[in-house]
């Protein structure tokens, strides 16, 4: 009777604020209630009101856009970065290795911070970073290549405590299918940034006849995101909504958290699937202006670039396909996610199979078609970036409903340094070192120069069945453990010391 009245008080009245300090030694799945039928029922105040949550999205959003625009002005105006340090095709891939490398290597930190301490100021401390290292870049002199390599090493430091940190204040102010779309909102400025920071590179190079210009409109605009953030964004107790607003305390060790992480086998090989997508946008995001470029050059629809100032219309249209496409592409994953979810319990997985396989073929077909027609190559791009983009808002999703409030920004942070460091970190630089290998083997010239790069893009649609596979094994047991990280969330350990289930606990009718 007295365990009956314990869990009839999750339904009575405010909870108190939770503690998961010590909630490794529960098993996954053994607990069979779902978060609707233990949810308290109440009519209290938010915490935090929802306009201001829509502010802080929107804010949150705005920065999102901006963090994914500077990342890729690099890719827009690499030709003349090329040119004006004339360095070679891996070297050119190094800047991107580098950033990435940075950026992985420091996430695991903020995630940490970000668990314990309030995410407001670690992410303004990380934007400042960003601003002022982002900005030196550009003033980088001809002979100086390696303070540019530096320089863009220390960016990535400032945009990982944003990336690891960002998700999780959204995660704590929403919940249920109001979370997915506000996920879906964050995420979508992904390609939309990327597709922009191409746009905006080779604009501002052509405009101002000076590439260095092109890494200086971020920052700017990045001032007004670092003030928006400080005065607008808030630190919601975590695992607020799902808990009634109450949140919950972490009191676990770091080393305790690992091996939370470790037992989830959902979030292992969803990692592993967001690490081949990493691989494969890594790689596209920053060789296909290029590959498209040497492929018009090999068939004689533009002159080869021997100046500072090179033809750009590759980046226009690339990053005009970005953009399209990976609005189409997440809207059309979340769409799906939300009416397949009370019809199959994994199609968030499903779905992310479904577009890392379909997009393998439209690759292969990229990459060969565009040696005799370039309209039919921007055609295939366009399919396999929706297809590629279906993933996005989904991985996120993932990851919050299926680890415990207290431990999502180092779950976040560990999922960044595996995908970044096995992805994005080593694509670049590998598809150039391929291609500088091939290359080599015979004397220079304008069709070889693309046979080499177009060679070298083998690899991906390889690495997107294997994505395909990750995601697939991710279906098997996502139902289990979001269950799990659902009762964690709402049942306060002294209930259950020894953290096993009862027969009355799990008999608990749905209300």
């Amino acid at each position: 009777m007295e365990l009956k009245r314990s869990v009839t008080f999750l339904h009575d009245g405010p909870p108190p604020r939770r503690s998961l300090g010590s909630i490794s030694g529960l098993q996954y799945g053994s607990l069979v209630n779902s978060l609707s039928s233990l949810a308290p029922i109440t009519n209290e105040t938010p915490a935090i009101s929802r306009r201001r949550s829509f502010i802080a999205v929107a804010v949150l959003c705005y920065v999102n856009l901006l963090n994914y625009m500077e990342r890729y002005t690099i890719a827009g105006v690499l030709l003349n970065i090329q040119t004006f340090f004339n360095i070679n095709d891996s070297t050119a891939g190094l800047l991107q290795t580098i950033f990435i490398c940075s950026f992985l290597l420091t996430a695991p930190l903020f995630g940490y911070l970000g668990d314990r301490y309030n995410r407001v100021y670690i992410m303004a401390a990380g934007l400042s970073v960003w601003l002022l290292t982002a900005t030196g870049s550009s003033f980088v002199p001809k002979s100086y290549f390696w303070l540019l390599v530096l320089l863009r090493g220390l960016v990535g430091i400032g945009e990982a405590s944003y990336s690891t940190i960002a998700p999780t204040i959204i995660g704590d102010l929403f919940t249920g299918g109001q979370r997915t779309i506000m996920i879906a909102a964050f995420y979508i400025f992904i390609p939309v940034g990327s597709g922009l920071g191409y746009i905006t590179g080779s604009s501002i190079a052509s405009l101002t006849g000076d590439w260095h210009w092109s890494l200086r409109i971020t920052p700017i605009l990045g001032v007004v995101g670092l003030i928006l953030v400080l005065f607008l964004c808030p630190n919601p107790p975590r695992g607020a909504a799902e808990n009634n607003q109450h949140g919950v305390n972490g009191r676990s060790s770091y080393l305790e958290d690992i091996k939370y992480l470790l037992k989830n086998k959902s979030y292992i090989w969803s990692s592993l699937g967001v690490t081949a997508m990493a691989f494969l946008t890594g790689a596209l995001a920053f060789w296909m202006p290029s590959f498209l470029y040497r492929a018009q050059v090999s068939q004689g629809l533009q002159p080869p670039c021997t100046k500072g100032s090179c033809n750009s219309i590759d980046s226009y249209i690339f990053g005009a396909i970005t953009v399209v496409s990976g609005i189409l592409g997440v809207c059309i994953g979340t769409g799906l996610a939300r009416w397949l979810r009370n019809k199959v319990p994994n199609a968030d997985p499903l779905i992310c199979a479904g577009g890392m396989l379909g997009s393998v073929p439209c690759l292969f077909i990229t990459i060969f078609v565009a040696t005799a027609s370039i309209p039919a190559t921007y055609v295939f791009i366009f399919i396999a970036e929706v297809l590629l983009s279906l993933n996005w808002s989904l991985l996120a999703d993932m990851l919050l409903y299926i680890v415990v409030p207290t431990k999502r920004a180092t779950a976040e942070a560990l999922q960044i340094t595996v995908c970044h460091l096995l992805g994005d970190a080593g694509s670049p630089y590998l598809i150039g070192a391929i291609s500088d290998a091939i290359h080599s083997s015979k004397p220079s010239s304008t069709e070889w120069s693309f046979s080499s790069l177009q060679y070298s893009f083998l690899i991906c649609p390889f690495v997107g069945i294997l994505g395909g596979v990750f995601f697939l094994m991710t279906a098997l047991y996502i139902s289990d453990d979001r269950t799990a990280a659902q009762q964690l969330t709402i049942d306060p350990p002294q209930q259950c010391p020894t953290h096993e289930p009862t027969a009355e606990m799990t008999n608990v009718p749905n209300k």
